[in-house]
């Protein structure tokens, strides 16, 4: 059966038939996780008790809104947390990361990056370069910073030096954003927790999990006290259409659901407007959707190992979220692998996708994202600033089979320049 609809290339139709065999045993394990997470998510539906009441529409106030309550449930239990506060009035990963830095953090306290200068679009929340009006900084909260390795591994002596008995929180970027450096797994989560409880046993260590749910057998629940999350990423399963949550210690998230809401109302309140039986659908199918888009980053690595290019992480390494990075060396090369990604979209896929001035960064950006939801970086997309080293990070798939052929049509749009 002839299922070549885009005409693409011999060549690059045999390099990916070796891809797939370099990648095979490796699909095979995100296969088992997925089988597993996805299990698990079932029981915590089960457990719940989720009817069709829960999808029932609340407005005004919100006050009884059982489905809003029983989601909060879910993502505790899936997460291994205490209490969860899942919304879908949160705009952004970073408005729900805004969130739970002001719902703990006081004026006088000091925050510690310990991987490093956090994304790019959370600097201006913290007030790193300046006083952004409302950032952290304003309000006398004070923020330090230990750089990674430069293996972009953490640098534990840095932390024991720089985390002391005082310090109010230790703040984990999971993933790594515009940048090399290895993403970490459950197990450096871990370290770092047991390390940082060891100095300042109070401290409050807080993950920012985005693009790191469902990735792995475990979950990081057991060694952070706070994370937070976007849902139009991971755990949305591509179907929920905006909304984050915050999960943790109960107390922590309570105070959370105070600066979100108000103070003494907190998860009492919030309407859910009709969002609710997309945010459980999206819920559910997290985990599976997660798999689908852990094999399309192992397959780009693959085939884009076999063309010649150096990729992070490589096909064969273990993977702590859903990005991939693609070393391309120049700004022609990177355009044409964004124009590649968009031209196999299912949606906006006859455009072009240029270089522009993105509010929140330093640079050009350009991005590919046909996706049915605005931003939604769990569908397949494909971003960069253009700097050196011109590398491009590329993250989701909604299903592996359209996924492949997109980096597929990547690799032919460079195939010229290479």
């Amino acid at each position: 059966m002839n299922n070549n609809f885009f005409d693409i290339s011999d060549e690059i139709l045999q390099l990916s038939e070796k891809a797939m065999e370099k990648a095979r045993p490796h699909l095979d394990s995100i296969d088992r996780i997925t089988e597993y997470q996805q299990l698990k998510m079932l029981k915590a539906f089960q457990n719940a008790k989720v009817s069709e009441s829960c999808f029932t529409a609340s407005t005004g106030y919100g006050y009884g809104d059982r489905g809003r309550d029983v989601l909060d449930s879910i993502y505790a239990e899936v997460l291994e947390t205490e209490d969860a506060l899942v919304r879908h009035n949160f705009a952004s990963g970073t408005h729900t990361l805004t969130v739970a830095l002001f719902g703990v953090l006081r004026p006088g306290d000091t925050m510690v990056s310990v991987t490093g200068i956090p994304y790019d679009t959370l600097q201006g929340v913290i007030g790193i370069g300046g006083d952004s009006c409302g950032s952290l900084r304003e309000f006398g909260i004070n923020y330090e910073q230990v750089d990674l390795l430069p293996d972009g591994t953490v640098d534990y002596e840095g932390i024991k030096n720089n985390v002391h008995p005082d310090t109010k929180m230790v703040y984990i970027q999971r993933s790594r954003g515009y940048s090399l450096r290895p993403t970490l797994l459950n197990k450096d989560i871990k370290k770092i927790y047991e390390l940082a409880k060891s100095i300042a046993p109070d401290c409050i260590v807080m993950l920012d999990n985005c693009y790191g749910e469902y990735v792995e057998m475990t979950a990081p629940g057991e060694f952070c006290d706070l994370m937070a999350g976007s849902l139009i990423k991971n755990p949305g399963g591509g179907i929920a259409p905006t909304g984050g949550y915050i999960a943790g210690r109960h107390d922590l998230v309570e105070a959370c659901s105070y600066r979100l809401t108000t103070p003494g109302t907190g998860k009492e309140i919030g309407c859910t407007l009709g969002q609710n039986r997309e945010l459980f659908m999206g819920t559910f199918n997290a985990p599976h959707v997660t798999g689908e888009a852990l094999k399309t980053a192992v397959f780009a690595a693959a085939l884009f190992e076999l063309l010649g290019f150096k990729v992070t992480p490589s096909f064969d390494e273990e993977r702590g979220d859903i990005i991939q990075a693609i070393l391309l060396e120049n700004e022609k090369r990177l355009v044409s692998f964004c124009q590649g990604i968009q031209a196999a979209s299912p949606i906006d896929s006859y455009v072009t996708p240029e270089p522009w001035d993105m509010p929140g960064y330093d640079s050009k950006v350009i991005m590919a994202a046909g996706a049915f939801t605005l931003g939604s970086s769990i569908e397949l997309s494909a971003d960069a600033p253009l700097r050196e080293p011109y590398a491009v990070w590329m993250q989701g798939s909604l299903n592996f089979h359209s996924g492949k052929t997109a980096i597929m049509l990547a690799a032919e749009k460079m195939k010229d320049q290479i």
